[in-house]
């Protein structure tokens, strides 16, 4: 099996450890993280550094790719910018646990997460590092823009059109046929029966308008999110590694 690492020490980065140790096809040598030092330990798995020492860990351990497992889709979207830079074109797996269920022709970009549950139905199209989480559906025909993401129990009609960096919040139901647009985020428990554009935070039953957001506005509220949110680049982040 290729030796990969995982980008994020947490507890969804846990959970896309268990998905590529269940999918039976990388073997995971540990993880890289800027915001834990060298050597902290996760489920059995050490830190190894940090991004910028990608080509030491590349070498020393054979790595032929790896995942970036950050739940909050901006932060997620510089962990990526920072790894292309330190090593072009590096190699961006998926990982599909093996309880997800993905339909005919459904059409997959790099570096996507499936969680247990998870179902993609025909004719879908999954572009770059989106999340698709715990028992969530994507109906016929729909299609999730680069760093979108749907929360666990989240359920989607068919032909749903989701922009970049837009997440769906927990338990989200969403009717047939829906445009949203990017940086979106719809609140928990949500009821979606309309279109909606860019850059806003939407709630309720029927969801509804509630605010303008930023890009870059943390909705994942943890000390880490609202951290790298601040940052325009992680070129800042220095190497925790001591060799």
């Amino acid at each position: 099996m290729q030796n990969v690492i995982i980008f994020g020490a947490s507890g969804h980065g846990s959970v896309v450890l268990d998905c590529l140790e269940k999918e039976g096809k990388y073997n995971v040598v540990g993880f890289v993280d800027s915001y834990k030092s060298k050597g902290y330990r996760i489920n059995g798995y050490q830190v190894l550094g940090s991004e910028i020492d990608l080509p030491y860990l590349i070498n020393r351990f054979n790595v032929s790719g790896g995942i970036v497992a950050i739940g909050d889709n901006w932060t997620r979207k510089l962990i990526v910018d920072k790894i292309s830079k330190v090593v072009p074109n590096f190699n961006f797996i998926n990982t599909i646990h093996p309880k997800a269920i993905l339909g005919k022709d459904v059409l997959l970009g790099c570096g996507n997460v499936f969680m247990p549950g998870a179902i993609v139905n025909a004719n879908s199209i999954i572009h770059d590092f989106c999340i698709i989480n715990t028992n969530s559906s994507l109906g016929h025909d729909g299609i999730m823009d680069s760093y979108s993401s749907l929360a666990p129990s989240v359920c989607a009609g068919g032909g749903l059109k989701l922009g970049r960096f837009s997440a769906i919040s927990l338990g989200v139901n969403i009717i047939n046929g829906i445009e949203i647009g990017e940086h979106a985020v719809i609140g928990a428990g949500s009821l979606v029966v309309d279109h909606f554009g860019d850059k806003i935070v939407v709630y309720g039953s029927p969801a509804r308008i509630i605010r303008n957001r930023t890009i870059g506005e943390p909705y994942l509220s943890t000390p880490k999110k609202q951290y790298f949110s601040e940052l325009k680049s992680l070129n800042n982040v220095q190497s925790n590694l001591s060799i």
